[in-house]
């Protein structure tokens, strides 16, 4: 390997890690989201625990909604865990949602079921 290969290759694998990393930081954060909230008040068709953000599959007005939880930590302190709900079960999610009015997606800053309330992200709630 030349002097000038030995150079570039860790600027070439900064970049290419740089670059696989891209997305998933676009969509881990809040810039993909509105930032006026809204209400969702629907039936869980699926529960998902999995990394890297538990979600509800939730079914409101005949559509099927994404809804994203917090981090797996931040969903836990909640007090909500896999076991909490149940498909079927009516939830209301407060949230915001995605940019793109097509896609049926919202991350939920709280989710309340059967009138007890689980804050995800305690200091984004904004009620009027």
């Amino acid at each position: 390997m030349t002097m000038l290969n030995r150079r570039r290759l860790p600027v070439l694998l900064a970049g290419l890690a740089a670059t696989v990393a891209l997305p998933a930081l676009a969509h881990h954060g809040w810039a993909w989201a509105e930032g006026e909230q809204m209400t969702l008040k629907g039936k869980i068709s699926k529960i998902s625990m999995a990394p890297p953000h538990p979600m509800l599959m939730v079914e409101s007005e005949g559509k099927l909604w994404q809804v994203d939880l917090g981090n797996p930590n931040q969903t836990e302190r909640s007090g909500f865990r896999g076991d909490t709900a149940k498909p079927g079960d009516a939830i209301t999610a407060l949230g915001n949602r995605h940019l793109d009015k097509t896609k049926l997606h919202m991350k939920a800053v709280r989710i309340t079921l059967a009138g007890k309330d689980y804050d995800m992200y305690p200091e984004r709630i904004r009620t009027n």
